[in-house]
Formats: structure tokens, C-alpha cells, sequence
């Protein structure tokens, strides 16, 4: 069994500023973004987005993250808890973002800079699809340095890389799956890497921004199989957890758009 490393969840302090590894990766989310994204429009100057683009949809696209990952949390987390304590909503330094509530912020967005440029909504998502997987994958890399989100318990012989958090198990070794390493790889990197060359060419309208909804769905539920369902939630009905329960409708909707796109397409040919 392995032993998680307890790195200091504080990078440096200067007086009463501290740096914290959690925000240092979402610095490196948006510089991946940024940069990612100027690629992007090299490769592709027929989608018609322009640098001064890229710039304003990082800037939609923060807001939608920090204010959509923080309602999201509250609503399908702790939403009975909130109400009781409204104030502490705003305590954005305790924690608490939902990457589902985070998605629709983001999608919010982008309807309102798609209406800005008068564009069609997935227009706009086919172009930033392939640029949020990194992000998130960062994310999760922050996840882990602070030993936080940990898996299931797990048997140590048959997964070899199991690992023990002191932080989350400070009496005794238990072993549990490195979880966010492993939604690191599947719904990060590996979602990366197939949008990435899926969209290198022209697709349906919409066929970029299905597949995201399908590739990360797909790998948010396979993963939260080994990722310890929230302590005040625990699993639900059937057995999966709130994140599986949100991956669901993801899932369905992406695999339904990459329908409409690619039969739309094809009656327009």
C-alpha cells in the first residue's frame, strides 16, 4: 500500500497572503486554456474565432466556472444546509465547488457571448470543447496534492497503487483507490486527447461539443465507482452517487445531439 505524500496544501506565504497548490491549478487551468486555445485557432481559422475571442471567453467562461461551480455545489450537495446557514455561501475559502454546477455555468456563458457575437450556441461550445479537459484535469492534480476527494476503501492486494490519506484516515493505514488520478487520466487526459483530434477536422455542427458530453459523462460515472461517495449523501438509488446520477442525463443528451448533428448534416447535404 501506498502512502499519500501530505504535501503542504500552502506553496508559500508572503505576510498574510498565501499561495495554495488548489489555486496555483486554476491558474494553470486557464494558462492551458489560453494556450491550448491559440493553437486551436491556427488549426482551425475556418471556425472564425479570433485571438480577442479567446481572451473574452476565458473571461465568460472563469465567471461561469466559479459562480456556477459554487450554486452547484450548494444545490445539489448541501442545498438543506445552506439554507440554514445562507451566509456561509459566500465562503468560498472553506471549499465546495461542483464540477456539474460549474458545466451549466459555463454553458450560461456561452450562451451569452454566443448571442454577444452572434453565433450559434454550439458554434461557440464545438470551439471550447476540446479546451476544457486540461482544466479539469488540473483540477483534480489539486485534488490530490491536498489529499482531499479520496476513493473507496479497496483491497491493497488487488490494486497494488491503493493508497492511504492520513488526512482522511488519521487513525490507521486504510487503503483506498487514488481516485483523482484516476478521473485525472479518464476524464481529463484521455478526453483531451480525443476531442482534441476529433475536432482537428470540420464535424457537424454540434458533433464536438455531443462528444464531450459523452466522453465525460461515460468516464465521471465509470470513475465514481472508485471515488468515495460524499459523507452527508453516501449512494442513492441504485447504488450510484449524486456524480453518477448527474453524469446520467450528460450521457443521454450527448449521445442525442450527436444524433441530431450528424442526421442534420447529412439532410442538408
Amino acid at each position: 500500500m501506498l502512502i499519500h505524500p501530505q504535501f503542504d496544501p500552502v506553496i508559500f506565504s508572503l505576510g498574510p497572503l498565501s499561495v495554495r497548490w488548489y489555486g496555483l491549478m486554476y491558474v494553470l487551468a486557464f494558462v492551458l486554456f489560453m494556450v491550448l486555445g491559440r493553437m486551436h485557432l491556427k488549426r482551425r481559422p475556418d471556425m472564425g474565432f479570433t485571438a480577442n475571442d479567446l481572451d473574452d471567453l476565458l473571461f465568460y467562461g472563469i465567471l461561469g466556472v466559479i459562480v456556477g461551480g459554487r450554486l452547484g455545489y450548494i444545490v445539489f450537495y448541501k442545498a438543506s444546509y445552506y439554507l440554514a446557514n445562507p451566509i456561509e455561501i459566500f465562503y468560498v475559502w472553506q471549499g465546495g465547488m461542483s464540477f456539474h454546477g460549474g458545466f451549466l455555468g459555463v454553458l450560461l456563458a456561452m450562451l451569452l457571448f454566443a448571442r454577444k457575437t452572434n453565433r450559434s450556441f454550439f458554434q461557440v461550445t464545438d470551439f471550447i470543447a476540446p479546451l476544457v479537459p486540461t482544466g479539469y484535469a488540473a483540477g483534480r492534480l489539486g485534488n490530490f496534492i491536498n489529499g482531499e476527494l479520496p476513493g473507496r476503501i479497496t483491497d491493497p492486494n488487488v490494486w497494488p497503487w491503493a493508497m492511504w490519506f492520513p488526512l482522511t484516515d488519521p487513525v490507521g493505514p486504510v487503503a483506498r483507490h487514488p481516485s483523482q488520478l484516476y478521473q485525472l487520466v479518464l476524464e481529463g487526459l484521455l478526453l483531451f486527447v480525443i476531442l482534441w483530434i476529433y475536432s482537428k477536422k470540420p464535424r457537424p455542427v454540434g458533433a464536438v461539443s455531443a462528444l464531450f458530453l459523452i466522453g465525460y459523462g461515460a468516464g465521471r460515472f465509470m470513475t465514481e465507482f472508485a471515488r468515495e461517495p460524499d459523507s452527508f449523501l453516501g449512494v442513492l438509488a441504485l447504488g450510484f452517487s449524486m456524480g453518477q446520477w448527474l453524469s446520467l442525463p450528460m450521457i443521454v443528451a450527448g449521445i442525442a445531439l450527436f444524433v441530431y448533428s450528424t442526421r442534420k448534416t447529412k439532410i442538408a447535404a
